[in-house]
């Protein structure tokens, strides 16, 4: 059964490392990822397993949720070219920020696994 409480304190944490790590670019939303996995895996406990499922849940839905902020800016900022403009600029945003997406989301469920180690 998921926690979602564990999911939501990683989601959050995850969102505050991501905003906190812009002075240091790749590093800091690695460590944002993995920080935020780790405590989504603590707070559920429970075990490997267990840890490394909330860690992938609070990656996921912290690189959709910001994948898909970032897309509609870059939907509105392409407004400036046309439909077609925004239409170009916003899926290109999407494609790259899922791929991303995909990438944190890893890295959060393998610190998830450790913090469900160590929790609870």
């Amino acid at each position: 059964m998921t926690d979602w409480r564990a999911v939501g304190y990683g989601f959050v944490v995850m969102l505050i490392a991501g905003v906190l790590a812009t002075a240091v670019p790749v590093v800091g939303h690695a460590a944002a990822g993995l920080v935020g996995g780790f405590v989504a895996g603590y707070l559920a406990g429970g075990g490997l397993l267990s840890g490394f499922w909330h860690g992938l849940l609070a990656g996921s839905v912290s690189g959709v949720v910001v994948t898909l902020l970032l897309a509609a800016f870059g939907g509105l900022v392409g407004l400036v070219g046309g439909p077609l403009g925004s239409l170009l600029g916003g899926a290109g945003v999407l494609v790259v920020g899922l791929f991303l997406t995909f990438l944190f989301a890893v890295d959060s469920a393998l610190a998830g696994a450790i913090g469900g180690v160590v929790g609870k």
